[in-house]
């Protein structure tokens, strides 16, 4: 027999930010379907809408709210339009990113690199503190995610920006873990690795595009965004009640060290 869905979150609200498509489009229907009130943001409208309309669909609650996180006044009007709407907000996922333009350091422009900055740091600090002063004023305490990325732990070369923005945010997001945790709000970061979204699809365009960093990969595939939004699901939930400040890799392995098998053959065929 089916199983009944889950409704574990029943009461409560979770705000996603970059909530239209990919990971975060992923984790809203999942948590509409477990029973939250799920505001989703970000710039493009339509992409919102469709995803507050699936979830309506499925029986569940969900507002859409067309916000640019690099702007601080948007970031305070959405926040309180999630409170106002829906009484408090008990958990968020802050996952707007931008990737910005492959350039090696010397290429790029100070421009490109402060729009970056802009969305993926100021941004994440905007939302951290609205949603942080939110959670204070309700006095229930709360849990919220962040979007870190592999890069933060690696490197790939025209990504200075992006990874400077992201390992920051570690950093950023350790500190407010200790800063709040006697409030009893928990914040931690998802660093996915090589995943299947929009914001991918420049270097996964074709197969051949793709086929090294699935060799690279141990698990030998792609990652998918349901597989991200799984763990940003789990971490706010009470399952990962005492689990904060952490940065949790969703790589299949991509950043682990060592030879690959592939290798082996390679020096096999050499020797």
């Amino acid at each position: 027999m089916p199983q009944t869905p889950s409704l574990r979150f029943a009461g409560r609200t979770v705000l996603i930010t970059g909530g239209g498509t990919g990971m975060g489009k992923a984790a809203a229907l999942r948590f509409g379907r477990e029973g939250a009130n799920v505001v989703i943001a970000g710039r493009r409208a339509g992409p919102l809408q469709d995803v507050a309309a699936s979830i309506a669909a499925a029986g569940g609650s969900a507002l859409a709210i067309p916000a640019d996180v690099a702007d601080p006044e948007q970031v305070a009007a959405l926040v309180r339009q999630t409170v106002a709407t829906f009484g408090a907000l008990h958990m968020a996922w802050n996952n707007a990113g931008v990737l910005g333009a492959f350039a090696p350091i010397q290429d790029m422009e100070m421009a490109e690199f402060d729009d970056v900055m802009a969305t993926n740091l100021r941004g994440v600090f905007a939302c951290l503190k609205c949603e942080i002063g939110a959670m204070l004023e309700a006095g229930v305490g709360g849990a919220i995610v962040n979007t870190s990325s592999w890069t933060a732990h690696g490197a790939m070369p025209g990504l200075a920006a992006y990874a400077g923005a992201k390992a920051a945010l570690d950093a950023m997001t350790r500190t407010a873990a200790v800063e709040l945790g006697a409030q009893q709000i928990r914040i931690n970061n998802v660093s996915p690795g090589i995943i299947a979204t929009p914001m991918a699809s420049g270097v996964l365009a074709t197969e051949t595009a793709a086929l090294p960093f699935r060799q690279h990969t141990p698990l030998q595939r792609i990652g998918q965004p349901e597989e991200v939004a799984d763990a940003v699901v789990w971490l706010l939930s009470d399952e990962a009640r005492f689990v904060t400040g952490q940065s949790l890799l969703i790589d299949g392995g991509f950043t682990l060290g060592g030879l690959r098998p592939w290798f082996r053959d390679f020096v096999a065929a050499h020797t």
